[in-house]
């Protein structure tokens, strides 16, 4: 059988098939020749629907995935700048034997970060104070050596083995006295903390698609900071949050982490699509225990009428509030839309 391709005749076809040269072909005129594909139709329904299967399967692919659901056809920012300011608002009185009657306020309960970072706040309501602790000489420990640290201790040895009691002699160190107390109150100092409120503002800036955004809502009312409190169905746009609401989303109750302190993350996640109305670009908030128990020790120096000096120690325990931004916005390429995502969310 001669299978004649196109562009031969059958005069060509029947000398390539016997393998004799043909004028004006490759043979004839090496380097100088042209090629065309051999193509073979088969009349046979299943080879043909196989066939438009495999043809609709790869369509599927790159429509319904690669376009649809991975959206290939976007570019994504998901590194954005980011910048958090928070504030705590409200006011308590205590009457407690140790701390007498006080009124507390932000200036005195909102603890500036610990660590590195402006996300990172903390609420106390819970201190252990030690007050007009003098530097002297304390008996404390066992072993003698002169100048050596008591690791678990309060001071430096003396290098002096002096009498405890009538019965038992210990090493004299060098520290503060008296040592800290480490008694805690049966309640928390500020309990009404759990009504007081969490401001936070956050702003991120995707530098990729030249957009920024804020969590407040753009508002003309003075007032409506001061009078609103978040929600996730009736209010998301309020950046207000109440921390016993806000202990409760973490999955614990406020009861529980009043008295000895804990850790909370909140967590801002800015997932928007640049495709569509930036009206639609809202934050959502997530809340996360870490850890149910937070305390760091802080301390006032002072000195009295002959320059001996003293100092109030304090352990506070508190909420301390992790906050971490996270963020991508996808948009159309610009190789086939020149500019549009900056166009669309300038208008």
């Amino acid at each position: 059988m001669i299978v004649i391709s196109s562009f031969e005749t059958l005069e060509q076809a029947a000398q390539r098939s016997c393998g004799c040269p043909i004028p004006g072909s490759v043979q004839g005129r090496a380097g100088w020749g042209f090629e065309t594909e051999k193509f073979a139709l088969t009349r046979n329904r299943r080879v043909g629907l196989l066939h438009r299967l495999l043809q609709l399967a790869v369509l599927g692919y790159l429509l319904g995935w690669v376009l649809v659901v991975r959206r290939g056809y976007q570019d994504t920012d998901a590194a954005p700048h980011v910048s958090v300011i928070t504030k705590l608002k409200g006011v308590s009185v205590t009457r407690a034997k140790d701390a007498r009657s006080r009124l507390w306020d932000a200036a005195d309960y909102a603890s500036p970060p610990q660590v590195g970072g402006g996300g990172v706040t903390a609420l106390l309501f819970c201190l252990s104070q030690s007050p007009s602790v003098l530097d002297g000489m304390c008996t404390e420990d066992v072993d003698c050596p002169v100048g050596s640290p008591v690791v678990h201790g309060n001071g430096i040895k003396t290098g002096k083995c002096v009498m405890f009691n009538t019965t038992h002699s210990t090493c004299e160190i060098y520290g503060w006295c008296p040592v800290e107390n480490n008694t805690l109150p049966r309640k928390p100092l500020l309990a009404e903390a759990e009504n007081f409120t969490l401001f936070i503002k956050n702003t991120v800036n995707f530098t990729k698609f030249n957009f920024s955004k804020g969590n407040t809502l753009q508002t003309n009312d003075p007032t409506y900071f001061k009078s609103c409190t978040y929600d996730p169905f009736f209010n998301p746009s309020c950046p207000v949050f109440r921390i016993g609401d806000v202990v409760e989303a973490a999955g614990e109750t406020f009861g529980d982490l009043a008295l000895l302190g804990g850790s909370i993350s909140i967590r801002i996640e800015w997932d928007c699509d640049l495709d569509q109305s930036t009206a639609q670009c809202q934050p959502q908030y997530s809340f996360i225990l870490v850890d149910r128990r937070y305390n760091f020790r802080t301390a006032s120096y002072y000195w009295d009428s002959q320059r001996r000096p003293y100092r109030s120690l304090m352990k506070l325990y508190g909420i301390r509030f992790d906050i971490s931004v996270h963020g991508q916005v996808p948009c159309r390429w610009k190789t086939l839309h020149a500019q549009s995502c900056l166009a669309f969310h300038q208008r």
